[in-house]
């Protein structure tokens, strides 16, 4: 059997949170940013807009890094079907700790991986007016229940400045768990990586994930 090399991983997010989730793992990996618009589109329903992104964030960066299998992730809250996104303030991280608390919202992260194309296979895709790199995506869809909160509470969290960067204004992995009651469904996905999605996703492109890093299938 011929030797075939495992690509460079990269990540296509300056997520703090989804690298840890990356080391965790054992896995090797550059981090290069994807700059895209995140705005959404009409009728564009959340767990579409998430697989969606994901896919153009890992697109965006393999078209500068063909060598490369790309991971891009986004992440979104909604309660009552609306979205809640970053705070931009601590007014705003207060408004939606207190319209979580005592309740259940969902999270929903879609995740795509992009593999390096042959030559003949890019320029087929471009034909079909495609990027020309090979993206496979999926989305985990969680419920999460909050325990109930009083104002001082919630106010002594947003103190921790552990909220103002993240969906929903909590972070679960930080003090933001002592807000969580439970949880039905893949916690990492709630971090922003859902590990075990990723990790089919690689087999759908060929690449085993063996404890050590990736070997081809």
């Amino acid at each position: 059997m011929p030797f075939i090399p495992v690509p460079p991983i990269v990540l296509a997010s300056q997520s703090l949170r989804r690298a840890q989730l990356m080391e965790l793992i054992g896995l090797k990996f550059e981090v290069v940013p994807a700059d895209l618009d995140e705005s959404y589109r009409e009728d564009e329903r959340p767990p579409e807009h998430v697989r969606r992104l994901a896919a153009e964030k890992a697109a965006a960066v393999a078209a500068s890094r063909p060598d490369a299998l790309v991971v891009g992730s986004d992440t979104v809250v909604v309660i009552e079907g609306e979205v809640l996104g970053k705070p931009r303030d601590e007014v705003q991280a207060l408004e939606m700790l207190m319209r979580l608390q005592g309740r259940e919202h969902e999270v929903h992260t879609g995740i795509a991986v992009a593999a390096p194309a042959t030559t003949g296979e890019r320029e087929r895709e471009r034909e079909r007016g495609l990027p020309g790199d090979l993206v496979v995506s999926g989305v985990e869809s969680v419920r999460v229940r909050f325990r109930e909160l009083d104002q001082g509470t919630a106010r002594e969290y947003v103190e921790t400045g552990e909220p103002m960067d993240k969906a929903g204004a909590y972070g679960i992995q930080g003090f933001g768990a002592t807000l969580v009651e439970s949880i039905e469904g893949d916690y990492f996905a709630v971090m922003g990586l859902p590990i075990g999605l990723m990790v089919r996703l690689f087999g759908d492109l060929g690449w085993r994930y063996n404890f050590k890093g990736l070997e081809p299938l």
